[in-house]
């Protein structure tokens, strides 16, 4: 491992130890640090150095280092920007992974760093004129992009404008968004954060908004205004001056190795293994559209050096796009991307490799005086379920679906599937959680007939409902603190099972001995799985790591682990008087079992006796998901350093944690039912896109409306509870918010909770890692946060969940969840309400009034449709009068908009 010596600048002393950016400007051939007031602003005569820090709970810190090429920077700074994050990397101890950035062509997670965009300066940096400001000009930008937005100013001229993209003037006195007829609602929700940065940074907020529709003009002052700036109106040619094709992924890649001369060397093979990376060596993997150099952990900093020059001279003389990607990749912390390429890629070696070059680092900092801290191996989550709230469970048996008794709830068998629905109480509503449990051993009809029922059940709370789907084994920990003691037998109650069991297992003798395998954190949630017991190797089924029950008709033995701690005896005890109250137990530790213990088990063998330990869990990732028509293939496309602002209306996003994946719906997005999200999510599991060996096809998969999210989501995010309940496409609301229109529901504050995590330097905190959850809230349901609102239950629900349902769907009327009118008026004064009924001398009909109306009206507003009814069928529709409307709780006005497709 490298240190700092006289091969590594002076200026990377010390980096690395806080979360957050840190910015170096190439500046008469040395480094410049960059003061944080100047993030994203880079000059395109300059090149610049720039080092990503991600200070996780679990695990240590992820390096992302990227050097930037303006356009006019000299090829003297350009090389000396690769040279110094190779010089950056050895000074984090080779942990890092690298991405050259060429102006005009930055890679999204570059350019997520910086919220909304980075806006390129002409000229060159200094420390004098770097900061000073400039004689305002009039500017024109092209905007692209849905979620991580590149701006690219562009001549000046009507020619520039095209019906694709969105394009923003920027004059002295006002800020114009064009919005191309073909460009799509997002990219103009995100041109609207240019133009807001814009107006904040450039304009210090004191300028006009205005924006302009493509092909309207009569009648729009604004619009006139904008084309004066062009010298009159004249319509835009149809062809696009924009081409912004997708490049089709690359399936054929060629392995170079590149010598300490610099000379690339061809390798002979069709086909990519592992075993073909030679750890003194450097080699060049080309994609044609992206480029890859990989280094041996035993290569020396100057053959780097010099595989990155030879690299960047083999792109330039073949010509390449600018565009070509190259990401420089050190043994052990090869991307998704990179590994794709090889036939075969083992998954243990690079995690040892990965942090011991994390410990190395941290321990060379420690001795020179830097504090570097430390995080724990476990995370300390709240599991936002308690035991004292409402639990229901169904067991499917083919078309049937039987409620089961309070008895028999905490008791589930591998050979069936269940619906669990979780209620509970807070902020005055009722909440539900509905998971689909699928027992290790059920049969895919019952399964299908699970998923099938729980969306119905979803169907009639009108997509309140957060559904989970989940397979015996993987279950998270708040599914087992909803039960306190649950216990999972083997066999099964269905009919399907028991016939499909009864043919297959006709001459085999059950075995009259059963184990159990205890597990648990707490007496508020303890679990006993009774594990195979069949054939004569029976006692692997054991671990030291647990401890167990031992139960037939004579006798019962509980076995302790080595490895197992004191809570972990008392839930053990606590699980034997729930299982088998009436018998007294024989008590045996690890290495003194009697000999009847192992006849019970068909004899004595090896078991693991190693303590279990968790893979390391990375931070979430959030994913674009859509399935491609024709082929049903799902794509997913990286959303870095998400924020709540990604989670666009228009989209169906999922966030990926690595041991469980939600699947979240914006209410404006093409998919209609949960069951459909659900498919998406288990299409994503399939995919394994990170090839990372953490998610499996039996992973937990949640699936969570806009405007319903519980707190277990969005505790990853810096959540404004505001934004989420906003109205309108995201260009509306991002156009609203920006004129001080917003339009909210007022709803309590998103959950409290959050975990550790740094600060990013220029997007804020937010929680990182998801991680195995082994804390156990509080009993007290008043303590949870508020997430969504409480509606009425749909009276379109089918006949069946009716009938199976409709008392546990029923809105609570004596826990507070409803008020009376008489109520609301007492807690309403109408004198301190203003409502402004103005609106109705603009009437529209219902039908047209509708967000689904096939003719819709568009020039209201949006958030107020039901105001341009007139009094009359006002009444009608929410039996009720418009005064008396508005002096209800702003939530319950939502509800009942939703309830008539208003809202």
């Amino acid at each position: 491992m490298f240190r700092l010596s006289k091969d590594i600048d002076s200026a990377f002393q010390g980096v690395g130890t806080k979360g957050g950016l840190e910015v170096w400007c190439i500046h008469n051939n040395q480094l410049i640090s960059i003061p944080k007031s100047s993030f994203g602003r880079f000059h395109s005569g300059n090149a610049y150095l720039l080092l990503s820090t991600a200070l996780r709970k679990i695990g240590s810190p992820q390096y992302d280092i990227h050097y930037w090429l303006g356009h006019d920077a000299t090829e003297v700074d350009s090389v000396l920007a690769s040279d110094k994050a190779l010089e950056l990397d050895a000074a984090l101890g080779c942990c890092t992974v690298q991405y050259r950035e060429v102006q005009g062509q930055e890679t999204e997670k570059f350019l997520s760093y910086f919220k909304p965009c980075i806006i390129p300066v002409e000229g060159k940096y200094s420390p004098q004129n770097g900061l000073a400001e400039e004689t305002y000009p009039v500017t024109l930008l092209m905007c692209k992009g849905d979620h991580a937005v590149r701006v690219k100013e562009v001549p000046f001229l009507r020619s520039s404008l095209n019906h694709d993209d969105v394009f923003v003037l920027d004059t002295a006195s006002k800020v114009f968004l064009f919005a191309g007829c073909n460009s799509s609602t997002q990219e103009k929700a995100k041109a609207l954060e240019v133009v807001e940065y814009i107006k904040d940074n450039k304009h210090a907020g004191r300028c006009q908004v205005a924006t302009i529709e493509d092909g309207k003009f009569l009648g729009d002052a604004d619009a006139g205004e904008f084309w004066t700036f062009f010298g009159g109106y004249a319509p835009i040619p149809k062809c696009s001056s924009s081409t912004n094709q997708e490049q089709t992924p690359t399936t054929c890649a060629k392995l170079l190795w590149i010598d300490t001369r610099g000379n690339l060397h061809p390798t002979e093979t069709s086909s990519l293994n592992k075993d073909m990376l030679e750890k003194d060596k450097c080699y060049m993997l080309d994609c044609d559209s992206e480029v890859f150099v990989w280094m041996g952990r035993n290569t020396s900093l100057t053959e780097r050096k010099t595989s990155i020059s030879s690299s960047e001279e083999f792109l330039r003389k073949e010509g390449r796009s600018t565009s070509t990607s190259l990401v420089l990749l050190t043994e052990g912390l090869e991307n998704a991307r990179f590994r794709s390429f090889f036939d075969e890629w083992p998954q243990t070696a690079e995690s040892s490799l990965y942090n011991e070059g994390r410990e190395k680092v941290a321990a060379m900092f420690k001795r020179k005086g830097y504090d570097v801290e430390e995080f724990s191996d476990e995370e300390d989550e709240p599991l936002y379920t308690n035991c004292r709230d409402a639990v229901k469970v169904w067991r499917v048996d083919g078309g049937d679906v039987s409620l089961l008794s309070i008895h028999d709830q905490a008791k589930l068998f591998s050979g069936d599937c269940y619906i669990v629905q979780y209620k509970y109480t807070y902020n005055e509503r009722n909440e539900y959680l509905l998971y689909v449990w699928i027992g290790c051993e059920s049969m895919e009809e019952d399964r299908a007939d699970a998923i099938s029922n729980a969306s119905a059940i979803v169907s009639s709370t009108k997509g309140e409902s957060v559904m989970c789907h989940i397979h015996q084994g993987n279950e998270p920990a708040r599914f087992y603190s909803m039960f306190q003691s649950l216990v999972v037998f083997k066999g099964g109650l269905s009919k399907r099972y028991k016939t499909t069991f009864l043919v297959e297992n006709a001459n085999e003798c059950e075995s009259k001995a059963s184990l159990f395998r205890v597990q648990g954190t707490s007496s508020r949630s303890m679990q006993a799985i009774q594990v195979d017991l069949v054939g004569s190797l029976a006692a692997t089924s054991l671990n030291s790591s647990y401890c167990y029950i031992l139960k037939n008709e004579a006798s019962v033995f509980t076995w302790i682990g080595k490895l197992t701690s004191e809570s972990d005896h008392d839930v053990l005890d606590r699980m034997l008087y729930f299982l088998d109250p009436s018998r007294q137990p024989m008590t045996t530790r690890e290495g003194s079992e009697p000999d009847t213990f192992w006849d019970l088990l068909g004899g004595k063998t090896e078991y693991p006796k190693e303590k279990e330990t968790r893979k390391q869990v990375e931070e979430p990732r959030l994913f674009t998901c859509s399935c491609i028509s024709g082929n049903d293939v799902l794509k997913a496309k990286e959303v870095y350093n998400f924020v709540q602002d990604d989670l666009t209306t228009e989209d169906v996003l999922l966030l990926d944690c690595q041991t469980e994946v939600y699947v979240w719906i914006g209410l404006n997005s093409n998919i209609k039912s949960k069951q459909q999200a659900l498919t998406l999510g288990l299409k994503f599991l399939e995919m394994d896109i990170l090839e990372e060996g953490l998610l499996t096809v039996r992973s937990p998969v949640y699936v969570v409306t806009e405007g319903h999210e519980p707190p277990f989501f969005t505790r990853f995010f810096d959540w404004v509870p505001e934004k989420a309940n906003m109205h309108g496409n995201s260009f509306e609301r991002k156009l609203a918010s920006l004129k001080g229109k917003e339009s909210v529901t007022n709803r309590s504050s998103g959950s409290p909770w959050r975990s550790d995590s740094k600060e990013n330097a220029s997007r804020g905190s937010r929680s990182r890692s998801n991680g195995s959850e082994r804390g156990v809230s509080s009993c007290s349901s008043e303590k949870f946060p508020s997430y969504s609102q409480g509606r009425e239950s749909n009276s379109d629900s089918t006949p069946l969940v009716k009938k199976l349902f409709s008392e546990s769907l029923s809105v609570d009327t004596n826990n507070g969840s409803t008020s009376s009118n008489s109520d609301i008026s007492k807690e309403n004064s109408l004198g301190g309400i203003k409502v402004d009924l103005s609106l109705e001398s603009l009437a529209y009909s219902y039908e047209q009034l509708r967000v689904d109306s096939p003719k819709p009206v568009t020039d209201i507003d949006a958030t107020r449709r039901e105001a341009y009814l007139t009094e009359k069928e006002f009444e009608e529709r929410f039996e009720m009068t418009k005064p008396k409307f508005y002096a209800l709780p702003k939530w319950k006005q939502n509800n009942l908009k939703m309830s008539l497709r208003l809202f």
